[in-house]
């Protein structure tokens, strides 16, 4: 994962790049880009950018069709041991307005500072992650979205115990979207909802709820961004917040790579994180060629 290090001051220096090639006539740009995004074809959405962390499921007012693949790795330097996350998901819109998600977290530990490998937490799939979103606001006037989702997690047993039981708990998660666009190219995006944790063995029922706040600003003309989020935890009289500044590049018409960085506020037992999301959305290209002809 170290190569992280060496990926962000590459990508923003071609972000650069591109961002100074396409300074001539932003405001015509953005206003062609917009409106190819938004009324290609129907039903209308609006154009927002997404945050890479906690990213949401299909775009805010999808439409039937889209269909999309993440692939996310990310290392987490905690005190005594390094996390390593992995994450595959497919996200698709059955029918327009509506995002469905699969997803499978995993997490894997290696120790520090001499850190017994028997002290370490067991490498496991974390869950088995099913979402769904549904935008029930458009609005092109005020070019703003709102969403109603849920989120259920089952989660797993480790590699160590895997199948004693397989399925140890469940995480119920609703939560609510508000976006919106200012002018052409500044973003804004609230995430929030509580996360309600059952374990089975245990019967033990704990509650804690996120608050996750995001602002960007996309390129003229492009799908490239730069921005910042704001996750944030309320629970057992604790409060916690995570600093996520991060960038996107299209590398291609239908793949894009995000690069976030994780800065805690308060280091209890976590340190700084680093987190690569690569999205690839097929038929993308497809779409727009047809558009173009």
């Amino acid at each position: 994962m170290n190569i992280i290090k060496y990926w962000v001051p590459g990508l923003l220096c071609l972000l650069s790049i591109r961002t100074a090639i396409g300074q001539t006539n932003d405001a015509q740009k953005d206003s062609i880009y917009i409106a190819e995004v938004q009324d290609s074809r129907k039903p209308y959405k609006v154009l927002h950018a997404e945050p890479l962390y906690i990213d949401l499921i299909r775009d805010l007012g999808a439409r039937k069709g889209e269909k999309e693949w993440n692939i996310g790795l990310g290392l987490t330097d905690n005190l005594n041991f390094d996390s390593y996350e992995a994450l595959v998901e497919y996200e698709w819109a059955p029918v327009d307005r509506l995002g469905l998600e699969v997803e499978l977290p995993f997490t894997f530990y290696t120790p520090l500072n001499g850190t017994s490998r028997e002290l370490l937490p067991s490498n496991r799939l974390n869950s088995l992650k099913l979402a769904a979103q549904w935008t029930f606001l458009v609005s092109e006037k005020r070019a703003t979205s709102m969403a109603l989702g849920y989120i259920n997690e089952f989660e797993l047993s480790d590699f160590r115990n895997f199948g004693e039981p397989l399925v140890k708990g469940n995480i119920y998660n609703p939560f609510l979207v508000v976006a919106k666009r200012w002018g052409n190219n500044f973003h804004s995006l609230v995430y929030t909802g509580p996360m309600i944790e059952q374990m089975y063995e245990s019967k033990a029922v704990t509650t804690h709820y996120d608050i996750n706040t995001s602002f960007h600003y996309m390129i003229s003309g492009t799908r490239n961004f730069i921005g910042i989020e704001f996750n944030k935890t309320l629970g057992h009289a604790d409060f916690d917040m995570t600093i996520r500044p991060q960038m996107r590049l299209g590398l291609a018409e239908d793949l894009l790579v995000g690069i976030v960085a994780g800065i805690p506020v308060q280091r209890e037992n976590q340190r700084f994180s680093s987190f690569v999301r690569l999205i690839w959305e097929p038929g993308h290209r497809t779409k727009n060629k047809k558009r173009h002809h």
